[in-house]
């Protein structure tokens, strides 16, 4: 007998770092908010409001392109602790549902409510409750997506930002899904989606068409992982335990590249991301790893580890030149740079503390 389908939300704070910004100064309220570095340095952006959105800027972009993008912008440094306060609250309010809530970032979880503490039948009545809750604890917004899976959820959560909520189903995934153009599937960027697109595919309901060993020649291990997400299939479970080893972020390049000077460059805002990541995860760690995708798909790596914990950009970014130039492919064509730290550690707690990898791409 097949089990009933689960019932899934994905809970995502819009544009969080800068509505916590925003609520605390009201003036910034309707201004394009940037939160990041000066825009007179080297730092990268943490988050962008929805106005500065507008402009084409997003996190991960250098403060001082954003700047040039939007001279009226407003640039307000970080504050971790803050945001990391205002996360606990909102994960109290997903505590009061369900026991099986999984992490993602200080703004996102998934939660399971297939059976969940106040024996609510209906999951968008839940995510209707918690959407309000945490507008009327913290005055911040949220989106929310409900669906049979996680997959389906996350892209849920997506089709109505800001402050919306959207849900799938399980009679309606497979109509939806013959039309959810795959720009909208995490994990393709732009280089994969110009791959899938060579395929004959820009949505889920034409991937389907596409043979599950054509896919696996051409992308491997992802190969199938394509295949199951444009049937909308994925049987993973909401984990609260789940184990997570390290911080890290990467980018693939639109065109390949070997001038040292852009890498390096390239680097610079990949190690400033990270210590962001780090920094909002109240994490640190002692063992740094570059990973480099040339030309021909071949993934090189390189590691260091050092006696003090990591979390400093510039010392991430100096670790990383290093690491860089002893790897013997300068002058090499690269399609791929990744810096990720590992053997990480809480800075409020003595144990071992363990965070999802995480990526440039914006939600």
């Amino acid at each position: 007998m097949e089990s009933a389908p689960r019932k899934i939300i994905h809970v995502d704070m819009d544009a969080f770092y800068a509505s916590v910004e925003i609520r605390d100064n009201p003036a910034l309220r309707g201004r394009p908010v940037v939160v990041g570095g000066s825009p007179n340095s080297r730092g990268v952006v943490a988050a962008a409001s929805y106005e500065a959105r507008k402009f084409g800027i997003h996190s991960a972009m250098p403060c001082a392109q954003a700047a040039r993008r939007c001279p009226q912008a407003v640039f307000v440094p970080p504050n971790f602790d803050k945001y990391r306060q205002v996360s606990r609250q909102i994960h109290a309010i997903f505590q009061r549902y369900t026991t099986l809530v999984e992490p993602l970032a200080l703004d996102e979880a998934y939660l399971d409510v297939t059976e969940n503490i106040p024996r609510n039948p209906s999951a968008t009545r839940i995510a209707e409750e918690i959407k309000a809750a945490i507008r009327a604890e913290t005055q911040l917004t949220a989106s929310a997506g409900v669906a049979p899976n996680k997959f389906l959820a996350k892209v849920a959560s997506e089709e109505r930002k800001p402050d919306g909520l959207f849900v799938i189903r399980p009679e309606m995934v497979d109509e939806f899904l013959v039309t959810l153009p795959l720009s909208k599937v995490p994990g393709v960027g732009p280089v994969t989606l110009a791959q899938l697109q060579e395929l004959g595919a820009v949505t889920c309901g034409q991937l389907q068409q596409v043979p599950r060993e054509v896919l696996e020649k051409k992308f491997g291990k992802r190969g199938e992982y394509f295949y199951r997400m444009a049937r909308g299939q994925d049987d993973r479970p909401v984990n609260p335990h789940r184990e997570r080893k390290s911080v890290s972020v990467e980018d693939t390049f639109a065109e390949d590249h070997d001038d040292a000077e852009w890498l390096l460059a390239k680097l610079g805002a990949l190690a400033a991301s990270l210590a962001r990541r780090l920094e909002a995860n109240g994490a640190r760690g002692r063992t740094l790893t570059l990973k480099l995708r040339l030309a021909d798909f071949s993934i090189h790596t390189r590691s260091i580890t050092v006696p003090d914990v990591l979390a400093d950009a510039e010392q991430l970014l100096e670790l990383a030149r290093g690491l860089y130039a002893d790897s013997g492919l300068a002058g090499r064509k690269l399609r791929l740079l990744g810096l990720g730290v590992s053997h990480l550690e809480r800075e409020d707690a003595p144990e071992p503390y363990e965070q999802l990898r995480l990526d440039l791409r914006v939600p």
